[in-house]
């Protein structure tokens, strides 16, 4: 299967801006099934046949984190995307993060399940908003991403980033057993001062021995 999908890329009304990816057929929604990131936000008409619509959240945040008004764009370009949804009121958009969906060899094109079910959430949309529809429309790209190289620099630079926390934490880890290793030096050497300081009659020091 070939990775370069014709991808449709909208962004959401929001400050930054968040990505939104859409697949214009079940090929190429196969390939963004397949090569999605863990932040990315999938999304769907429940119980019809419709686009798949991938929010693509900032890095470090989840699906906890998306914004009210990011979630309604969303559930309103999935049912505008639903050739029977779009001319039905009050439907319901499932979505859940792209780690929740699950591809197994005896699904069709396009389909999934899930790995979890209480991590899929549902919303209604009670019907087309068209100030909303048209604002997304008018941020519309059509791309033809390597999804499969996008994907593995991300994977990379995620890798590069741990390996250098790893190395930083390492370092934190040296620099405070050397510290330790130091007071701890530092106090045996106080103790040891304060002991050759003392003094006793056996020394010789007796204060009733005079000259």
């Amino acid at each position: 299967m070939s990775t370069n999908c014709v991808a449709v890329k909208y962004f959401a009304f929001v400050e930054p801006p968040h990505i939104i990816y859409m697949g214009k057929d079940k090929y190429e929604n196969e390939d963004l099934i397949k090569y999605g990131w863990p932040e990315d936000i999938w999304f769907h008409v429940d119980k019809l046949s419709s686009a798949h619509v991938y929010l693509r959240m900032p890095k470090g945040k989840t699906i906890e984190d998306m914004p009210k008004e990011v979630l309604i764009d969303c559930a309103q370009l999935v049912k505008n995307n639903s050739i029977q949804g779009c001319k039905m009121n009050n439907i319901n958009v499932v979505y859940t993060p792209w780690s929740n969906l699950k591809k197994t060899a005896d699904m069709d094109v396009g389909q999934i399940g899930f790995h979890r079910q209480k991590e899929v959430k549902i919303v209604a949309v009670e019907k087309k908003i068209n100030e909303i529809v048209n604002r997304l429309e008018k941020t519309k790209e059509e791309l033809y991403p390597d999804l499969a190289a996008e994907k593995e620099n991300r994977d990379r630079e995620e890798r590069n980033e741990k390996k250098l926390q790893l190395q930083e934490q390492k370092k934190k880890e040296k620099d405070e057993v050397k510290k330790k290793k130091e007071m701890e030096q530092l106090r045996n050497y106080t103790s040891l001062m304060k002991s050759d300081n003392m003094t006793t009659n056996e020394d010789g020091n007796d204060s009733d021995d005079f000259m």
